[in-house]
């Protein structure tokens, strides 16, 4: 580097890099770095400059050298691809006429935080240490897919506004991350995309705005996070997108905002997931899909569901809050794949877990009735006769009060009108109410039936009381046998 080319700002920022001294040409804590671009030369230093000195400046025995600016313009590209610099890069409150290009390189520690650039180009970049983007602003692409950060990203506040951008605005597909991924705040126009990342931390994304109200706002798809993913409070218009996600704790979507009329606003099917919590805050506008996921605990409040939603082989320990079996069954009768037996099992398990084996049967007996409608019209007819009879099996005392009744009306009906006897000699004393039992119950005899013989309309009715006892004894049994199966 020729120092005679050097204007004052650029000798200042060479003095104090081997020291590892801080240049701060801010003149007030409060300016703003996106009118940077109006600074005059006592601040401005040419990004070749700033090259030169992370690759090849000078440096000081026994002390540290790093680059550390605050306030300056910084003007041409930065170009560090392929390059390995073992100083820390500290440009903060900067403004950037054009977008550093750092693809596969090795840096220390990266910081831009509260700077205004027009883009970052950092595919493959490594970084031994943590990358801060705290509060800075991008007026194009971030593009930090395959990156590998040992520490933590940090895009906390961060806005990123790509208004002409063709594809992702925030790219971190395939990116490794050994601590967090925090970004609380974060401000995104445009797709985000975590694909295939991992974050062996926890991924932040409380009161995050992330607006694609056409497309995808975040696609994780296959993302691997391995403590949990806390988003309180974000705001989300497009598709969430987390298909085939490993989430080790976690899912925290409390108070979320969830926007994708017409489409699928919440997508994690194939997932595992250690808690999903989704309640409190506006209803979900758009579809809900967790077809095939495994989830240990899954917090679901019946009014934030949508009016479709897809629970096709979807499993889950428990079910959270606990609310009445009238307010879910709701949520299996809006499934887009239609009747889904599976889904009214894990429901009704859940429920069994916690005790409530009447809210159980109660899903039972609604499973049951939507299989009906599934069926030709002869299995309906067979089946609206079970219901009414004894419920299926799950309301057996139904079918004691429909015996009594039956049993009072032919008791006092024939204790009234007396059939004769067969053989008047060898008859038995009649006994109204054991004649009745005798035609209602079809193994047990009493001797009456075969020893009197009523006419006309006595008749009529004791053939009703026969048929009536079969179907009885019929949908009990089956009844029994469902209930023996349960258990």
């Amino acid at each position: 580097m020729d120092t005679d080319d050097l204007t004052p700002a650029e000798a200042r920022v060479r003095r104090a890099f081997p020291r590892g001294e801080a240049v701060d040409f801010r003149t007030t804590d409060g300016e703003d770095p996106a009118d940077g671009a109006g600074w005059g030369p006592e601040r401005t230093v040419r990004a070749t400059v700033l090259q030169s000195l992370l690759l090849t400046g000078p440096q000081r025995d026994g002390e540290t050298a790093s680059l550390s600016l605050a306030g300056a313009r910084v003007t041409g590209p930065l170009e560090l691809q392929y390059a390995t610099v073992d100083h820390p890069v500290r440009l903060r409150h900067c403004h950037f006429d054009e977008a550093p290009r750092l693809y596969a390189g090795r840096l220390r520690e990266l910081n831009l935080s509260e700077s205004v650039l027009p883009g970052l180009i950092a595919h493959a970049l490594r970084v031994d240490g943590v990358l801060r983007l705290t509060r800075a602003r991008f007026d194009g692409m971030v593009r930090l897919g395959g990156a590998e950060v040992t520490g933590s990203l940090y895009l906390e506040s961060t806005r990123i506004h790509a208004a002409e951008a063709e594809g992702p605005v925030l790219q971190l597909n395939q990116a490794v991350l050994g601590a967090d991924l925090w970004a609380p705040g974060l401000s995104t126009r445009g797709q985000t995309r975590l694909t295939g990342a991992s974050v062996s931390g926890t991924l932040n994304l409380r009161d995050a705005v992330l607006d694609a109200p056409d497309s995808v706002a975040l696609d994780g798809q296959n993302l691997v996070v391995g403590s949990g993913v806390s988003a309180p409070c974000l705001r989300a218009r497009g598709r969430l997108d987390l298909r085939g996600a490993r989430i080790s704790g976690t899912l925290d979507l409390l108070h979320a905002s969830l926007s994708r009329p017409g489409g699928t606003a919440l997508r994690a099917s194939s997932s595992v997931i250690g808690e999903l919590w989704l309640r409190g805050g506006d209803r979900i506008e758009g579809a809900l899909n967790l077809r095939r996921s495994q989830i240990d605990i899954l917090t679901l409040a019946p009014q934030k569901l949508p009016d479709e939603v897809y629970l096709s082989d979807l499993s889950y320990t428990a079910l959270a809050p606990h609310e009445p079996a009238e307010k879910r069954l709701p949520m299996l009768e809006r499934d887009g794949d239609g009747y889904v037996p599976y889904a009214y099992e894990q429901l009704a398990a859940a429920y069994r877990r916690t005790g409530d084996d009447a809210a159980a049967r109660r899903i039972q007996l609604a499973k049951q009735r939507r299989h009906r409608r599934t069926l030709p019209w002869y299995g309906r007819a067979w089946g609206l006769l079970q219901d009414a009879a004894v419920g299926y099996g799950f309301r057996p005392l139904r079918a004691g009060g429909w015996l009594l009744s039956l049993l009072a009306v032919g008791s006092v009906t024939y204790g009234l009108h007396r059939p004769r006897p067969l053989k008047p000699a060898e008859s038995p004393d009649f006994h109204p109410v054991f004649y009745t039992l005798d035609l209602l119950l079809p193994v047990v005899s009493f001797g009456q039936e075969n020893a009197f013989a009523p006419r006309g309309w006595y008749q009529t009715l004791s053939y009703v009381l026969i048929i009536t006892g079969w179907v009885l004894a019929t949908t009990v049994v089956a009844g029994v046998t469902r209930s023996v199966s349960r258990q």
